[in-house]
């Protein structure tokens, strides 16, 4: 990442803080509003966003910096991260925002960007939108006439189901899917009703405070304890905006982001897709993961932790996949950023066409043992010492050579310094975890 676009709003995806403070209060989400259109020039914006209660506050802020500037604004209403993505292209639209913090509890919010091919914006892009929210004129303003319309496209839930569902090719036994409260909620149902799935829907009652709450892929129990009690095949957890999606096989087990990987990336292989001899995937990807794809003659390509630089990695080597091990997974020939329950149809498709043993997988993909804890930063974190903090990380790799690995870095969602260990040895993982976390608390 470019220090020259280091930015004061915008982390690792988006725009995010609690609601209605600091940087997502409606006076904010209208700056930002206004600045997208600026510095985009889009004549016609997809606006979509997820079930949060503080949703529609921003949404009316947003969509009125955009509609001052002239740009005509469709709203959605609650959809997936990656339904904005597919309306954007399929609306003919110039660009697109959603309202969502994705797997953050209800009282966060947030607002991020997608451009005109539905990819996130990059870097530069969301540096140069600061620079336009920095330095705006109120003064720059237009005439009546030149107000953009503010149009409702409820047809656009059903349209992205229906895409959903013809990604599907095989019937498959019993799949439960955890909405996590959130955007799912509004799909599942559709997507059941338009493949005929044998398919049973938890955590879809949202009530505007409870997405992400005990459900999704931050509270996995939910789904393996549900698929285990009520014999089901497999079962899916999406976040509060379905951009990820994490599995669990039969026996209750968590299919992370890097056994989807695994299997998506030989089943692409099989099929001779273009660029399926590489796949992009993140520093916090289990070194199994990469072993494995060596084995299947397919080259790793490492890349900072974000859905956004998955996908540049992707787009600078050609490779046909990427993802990271949270489960946000892009498969380029479909999608333009993660998306969840696109991900799900596909990776049931694999299955059915490699003659997978879902309840085998993790068995057999033989993971690193790896652990991440958490510190809580109580300074900013650009004042984190990570020069200090990086080279306590170089020493302690270097005693691992190649058996392991220490990665840290601070989050862009939160205020938190996050430190991976990954060695085959568990022992080591815990001691030297342990050792990290001692003497890092102090530089937090």
């Amino acid at each position: 990442m470019a220090k020259s676009f280091e930015r004061k709003f915008f982390g690792t995806d988006g725009v995010r803080d609690l609601a209605n403070t600091g940087n997502m209060t409606p006076e904010m989400a209208l700056k930002l509003g206004r600045a997208f259109v600026k510095f985009s020039g889009a004549k016609k914006i997809i606006i979509g966003r997820d079930t949060r209660k503080s949703c529609r506050m921003l949404e009316g802020a947003l969509f009125s910096g955009m509609s001052s500037e002239g740009a005509e604004v469709l709203l959605t209403g609650i959809i997936p991260t990656p339904g904005v993505s597919w309306a954007i292209k399929n609306y003919n639209a110039g660009g697109g925002a959603v309202i969502s913090a994705s797997h953050n509890p209800a009282e966060y919010n947030g607002i991020k960007f997608l451009g005109s091919d539905g990819c996130k914006l990059s870097d530069e892009d969301e540096f140069k939108i600061e620079q336009i929210i920095l330095n705006d004129d109120q003064n720059d303003t237009h005439s009546p006439n030149q107000i953009g319309d503010v149009k409702d496209v409820p047809d656009a839930i059903n349209n992205y189901a229906r895409h959903l569902a013809s990604l599907l090719k095989f019937k498959f036994g019993k799949i439960a899917f955890d909405c996590a409260n959130g955007a799912a909620s509004v799909i599942v149902p559709k997507l059941l009703e338009f493949t005929g799935l044998n398919g049973k829907i938890i955590s879809s009652k949202f009530d505007g405070l409870n997405i992400n709450a005990n459900a999704g892929v931050m509270h996995m129990e939910n789904l393996t304890e549900y698929v285990r009690k009520n014999n089901m095949t497999l079962g899916f957890a999406f976040d509060g905006d379905a951009d990820r999606v994490l599995v669990s096989d039969a026996k209750g087990r968590i299919i992370d982001g890097d056994i989807i990987l695994w299997v998506l990336a030989r089943w692409l292989r099989a099929k001779n897709y273009s660029g399926s001899s590489q796949t992009a995937v993140t520093v916090m990807s289990n070194m199994a993961l990469e072993s494995h794809l060596m084995n299947e003659g397919i080259k790793t390509l490492r890349c900072p932790v974000g859905d956004r630089y998955v996908l540049d990695a992707m787009r600078s080597s050609g490779a046909a996949l990427g993802g990271e091990q949270s489960g946000h997974i892009i498969v380029r020939d479909f999608t333009s950023t993660g998306d969840g329950i696109c991900t799900a149809m596909l990776f049931l498709n694999a299955i059915h066409e490699l003659n997978e043993d879902i309840n085998t997988l993790i068995d057999r993909f033989g993971r690193y043992a790896q652990k991440l804890t958490n510190l809580k930063l109580t300074r900013p974190r650009d004042e984190v010492d990570m020069n200090t903090i990086n080279s306590i990380a170089e020493k302690y790799q270097a005693d691992l050579k190649n058996s392991g690995r220490v990665f840290i870095r601070t989050s862009g969602t939160e205020p938190l310094l996050r430190i991976l260990v990954e060695a085959q040895d568990p022992e080591k993982v815990n001691s030297l975890s342990q050792i990290l976390e001692e003497q890092l608390l102090k530089l937090c």
